[in-house]
């Protein structure tokens, strides 16, 4: 795929991810324009000052439940990478109308705004907490889910697709534990819900480069996951905080101890390959797909669970994750 004739635009884009992704894109694949929508002025304005001044880019201010906006935004748009999202479990438990009509509701306004501009692909960002969800975050991911892969079905003749990515938590993210942790350090006391618990782990940088590739192979309908390690959130905070006493506090409402990234029941129909794991619309009749010629199907029964995980990262492991965001938390530039 020649990303250089391609007008991008991501949602979101002002967030973590999004500003990894534009970094990797203007770096090593140069698309003709990349366009940032975000609704928050002052982020836009202080990326342009941190320098994303490329002349490919351009600044959307919108809110992806302003479906004209981004019908605007998208007119002669070829790829839309849906980034934006409440994220934080507790907010959106405490405000469920507002989850409900970003995640959800805003979700429908790009796969529409997408199909009535004739974008050709659309890849959206979804989570672990989207299987088997227990808090209403991941219920809204799960809905968005299952909103982008129907979209297909009413996109049938037109040269619109529509896939998703799912992968777990992202190192030193927004929302991510590890500045809590490098925080909690300087008190001497580094706080965990359940020393049991364990969680799919990937880079910042991982994750901007798994969407890409999934971009480049999607067909439409399908649901990517990468085969990425699992840690211990117990190993996590050893690894951050080795001499600082280590309180248990109890799970939290709407936290899991452990996290799936694929059910049992999605397990007939997915592919595994190398690298990741496709998994295919329950009711694929839109398109054929390719995918069981790539890879073979997986065994009845299997799950894909952050404590049934054959890769792991023990203390070193972690350790050499961090590295790069505890010197930036030392520099006061790590987000929290």
């Amino acid at each position: 795929m020649d990303w250089k004739n391609q007008v991008v635009l991501i949602t979101g884009g002002t967030g973590s991810f999004g500003k990894k992704f534009i970094e990797i894109m203007l770096k090593e694949h140069q698309p003709k324009k990349l366009i940032i929508f975000s609704r928050d002025e002052l982020k836009q304005y202080e990326m342009q000052a941190a320098g994303f001044n490329h002349p490919s880019l351009r600044y959307f201010i919108g809110d992806i439940r302003d479906r004209e906006r981004l019908v605007r935004a998208m007119h002669g748009v070829d790829i839309v990478v849906h980034a934006a999202a409440l994220k934080q479990v507790p907010a959106c438990e405490y405000n469920p109308m507002e989850a409900i009509k970003t995640n959800i509701m805003g979700t429908s306004n790009v796969m529409e705004a997408a199909l009535d501009t004739g974008v050709k692909k659309v890849l959206a960002l979804s989570t672990d907490k989207a299987v088997n969800p227990v808090n209403l975050y991941g219920a809204t991911k799960l809905a968005a889910e299952k909103l982008v892969v129907q979209s297909n079905a009413y996109a049938a003749g037109t040269a619109t697709r529509y896939s998703c990515v799912r992968y777990g938590n992202v190192v030193g993210s927004r929302g991510s534990v590890v500045p809590v942790f490098l925080k909690q350090r300087e008190s001497g006391t580094v706080t965990i819900t359940d020393d049991r618990m364990t969680r799919f782990w990937l880079s910042l940088e991982q994750g901007v480069r798994f969407v890409i590739s999934c971009v480049e192979q999607m067909e439409g309908g399908e649901v990517f996951v990468p085969k990425i390690p699992s840690m211990n959130v117990a190993d996590l905070a050893r690894a951050i905080a080795p001499k600082a006493k280590i309180d248990i506090i109890g799970i939290r409402p709407g936290e899991k101890l452990h996290e799936v990234m694929i059910s049992e029941d999605e397990s007939r129909h997915t592919v595994e390959l190398e690298k990741m794991f496709v998994v295919q619309p329950a009711e694929a009749f839109w398109f054929g797909y390719s995918w069981q010629s790539r890879g073979k199907l997986l065994k009845d029964g299997f799950r894909y669970s952050s404590d049934n995980n054959t890769e792991w990262l023990d203390v070193e492991g972690i350790k050499k994750y961090i590295a790069p965001f505890e010197k930036l938390f030392v520099e006061g530039k790590l987000e929290g």
